[in-house]
């Protein structure tokens, strides 16, 4: 184990390495000019030649990438072109909203999929499991925009209970918690339904191996086959999908975030995308990237602690 996890820790620090190089170069070798697009049009060639100089924009892209690279690694991710404020500061700052909003969601999604994906199959000749099956299919087609927009009408405009949009900051917990409350439920919503959907294939394919009948054949019940035998067979397929899930909430934040007017990392990425702020979008990009490989190495590990036939292989 301790080996896999060495191999899998190295491949990870590759993942990071690569992804750097992918995330740097691609915003460098965009067309225009980030001083240009800064200064505007009207700008002098020594105001644009100045401000080049100031950020290191006129070196070699090896310098930069290096410079840029190695700041990270101190954990500097430069200063904003546009603010001129630390963009490691404001990532820190924007991901205080964003990291709770992805984790509760995530939570109420497991909430919602693990109970009724297992109902759902073991009641899958019975009426409550069509209705549940149903209901999967349905919150898989409802786009996550529109349901927030339907939330929003619901509880903020005819009931108003709860705000439309904004946050007001943790130092008010009370009305952070409000502010978070529909989006979190649009996001756990969404990604509920489509894991409940694989929670229900996973068990009903375990549920017909031949171990499973034979555990019934000594007398279990179709219960406890399921609590004994098949859950954690079960769970296999079902971390990959849950660790692709977390990956898929960073990226549909960003949109929950601009419907309900959070100031999230997934809000201020599409700002500095239009102010051309490329230093700070490719901080908060290294960072998305960073999390998905890191999301995706944790699931690797879980995935060969609960399956022993992994193992057993080494």
């Amino acid at each position: 184990m301790t080996l896999y996890f060495a191999r899998r820790l190295a491949v990870l620090l590759a993942s990071l390495l690569v992804a750097s190089v992918v995330v740097f170069l691609l915003l460098s070798l965009l067309p225009g000019d980030p001083a240009q697009a800064l200064l505007g049009v009207n700008a002098t060639p020594e105001s644009l030649a100045a401000l080049r100089e100031q950020f290191g924009l006129n070196r070699p892209l090896w310098e930069q990438y290096l410079d840029w690279v190695g700041g990270i690694l101190r954990g500097d991710f430069g200063t904003s072109l546009v603010s001129g404020v630390s963009v490691g500061s404001e990532i820190a700052a924007k991901l205080a909203l964003t990291l709770p909003l992805v984790v509760s969601g995530m939570v109420i999604a497991l909430l919602v999929a693990l109970p009724l994906g297992v109902l759902a199959a073991v009641r899958n000749r019975h009426p409550i499991g069509t209705v549940l099956s149903a209901f999967s299919q349905v919150g898989i087609a409802i786009p996550s925009f529109w349901l927030g927009i339907l939330l929003i009408t619901i509880f903020a405009v005819r009931l108003q209970v709860l705000p439309a949009g904004g946050f007001p900051g943790w130092q008010d917990f009370g009305g952070a918690v409000k502010a978070l409350l529909l989006p979190t439920l649009v996001l756990g919503f969404a990604q509920g339904a489509i894991l409940m959907r694989y929670v229900r294939s996973a068990v009903l394919e375990v549920m017909q191996e031949d171990f499973i009948r034979t555990a019934r054949a000594k007398g279990l019940t179709r219960w406890q086959a399921l609590t004994r035998h098949a859950l954690r067979n079960a769970a296999v397929p079902v971390v990959t999908v849950l660790g692709l899930q977390l990956s898929t909430l960073l990226i549909g934040a960003v949109v929950i975030e601009n419907v309900f007017g959070l100031p999230g990392l997934g809000r201020m990425l599409l700002q500095d995308v239009g102010n051309r702020d490329l230093l700070k979008v490719q901080g908060v990009v290294m960072v998305l990237a960073a999390a998905v490989l890191f999301v995706n190495f944790l699931v690797d590990v879980v995935y060969h602690l609960i399956d022993p036939r992994l193992r057993s292989q080494q």
